[in-house]
């Protein structure tokens, strides 16, 4: 199906999207693929409910930014090319990789932030402050900041 075409619902094909996006693809990694409706149709389809489509893609997206906490994992563990063999006048030895470095902590940072805001619960911040009064009793104060990404209430 070529971008841009518009598609029918089908239930096997809102099951094989809801599979990639459960293992942390992105939509629109999914819809690149040959025969997948347009990224834009599959949010139609969730935000209008076609035929309960829109629990299915939010478990889905659920499940799948999991996997993007999992990734992040084995990405900051990955340090394959963190050193790269360098061969010049001063002679043979090992250097830093920064950029293959740099590019490791944005690919983690890039997925905390999205966790962090697809589900705050879980990934976000909490600020808790915790302050004496006089008489040595302690009050504390927690706020938890969420939101949530549109399209996926």
């Amino acid at each position: 199906m070529a971008s841009g075409e518009t598609s029918t619902f089908t239930h096997e094909t809102a099951r094989l999207i809801c599979e990639q996006l459960a293992t942390g693809k992105t939509l629109r990694e999914v819809c690149r693929a040959e025969n997948m409706p347009p990224e834009s149709t599959v949010r139609l389809w969730a935000l209008d409910d076609r035929e309960g489509f829109a629990a299915h893609y939010t478990r889905a997206r659920e499940i799948g930014y999991h996997a993007m906490a999992d990734d992040m994992l084995e990405i900051a563990d990955d340090g394959r090319n963190d050193w790269m063999e360098r061969n010049g006048e001063d002679g043979a030895g090992w250097s830093v990789n920064g950029e293959h470095m740099q590019r490791s902590r944005l690919r983690v940072d890039t997925r905390k932030w999205m966790l962090s805001k697809a589900l705050p619960k879980v990934y976000g911040d909490k600020l808790d402050l915790t302050h004496a009064n006089p008489d040595g009793t302690a009050i504390t104060f927690q706020t938890v900041i969420e939101a949530k990404p549109r399209g996926c209430e």
